[in-house]
């Protein structure tokens, strides 16, 4: 059987080569392609991902066996359904689980505890430096009540405004 004049191998061939091309392509410009929120059928990688594996498994199959064009389509497709399904449940599906748990939020941080690696000037900014689980991280800074806050002191994070943390100083416990 021949399709648009070609050969089944050699169309199967053109197909991976185009695809793997164009996965290279969606990982260098992939974030422009990126559509969040639509379902993971059309997800472009797992799309790819189909494309790459049935054209692999067809060319291999037309080149090794003599069986049907038919058969080794159905195969080809099978073959592609189920390893699409596993590289989507356990490779990519778990990366952007772990990937959305790394991100870093402002909203918890009010209430934490921080220390000044710049010292803040009265009506200026600083740096401070806080730890969570995903390192160190270090943001501006400015006194709460324009307060000067010298460098190496522990403070309280009051308000997280535009990016800037709103700090004042931390006072000892006294037993």
């Amino acid at each position: 059987m021949a399709v648009f004049g070609l050969p089944m191998e050699q169309l199967y061939m053109y197909v991976l080569l185009a695809s793997g091309a164009l996965t290279v392509l969606y990982v260098f410009f992939g974030d422009i392609a990126d559509l969040k929120g639509g379902l993971p059928v059309f997800n472009l990688t797992v799309i790819l991902a189909f494309i790459i594996f049935g054209s692999a498994i067809g060319f291999l199959m037309e080149t090794a066996t003599e069986l049907s064009e038919w058969a080794i389509l159905a195969i080809s497709g099978g073959a592609a359904t189920i390893l699409t399904m596993v590289l989507y449940f356990l490779i990519l599906l778990p990366l952007s689980a772990a990937e959305s748990l790394s991100a870093y939020s402002e909203e918890p941080l009010p209430g934490q505890m921080a220390n000044v690696i710049i010292s803040i000037p009265v009506d200026g900014y600083g740096e401070v430096v806080l730890e969570n689980c995903a390192g160190m991280i270090s943001k501006r800074a400015t006194g709460y009540n324009n307060e000067a806050i010298s460098q190496d002191e522990k403070v309280l994070i009051v308000e997280v405004n535009d990016g800037t943390l709103y700090v004042q100083a931390s006072k000892p416990r006294t037993l």
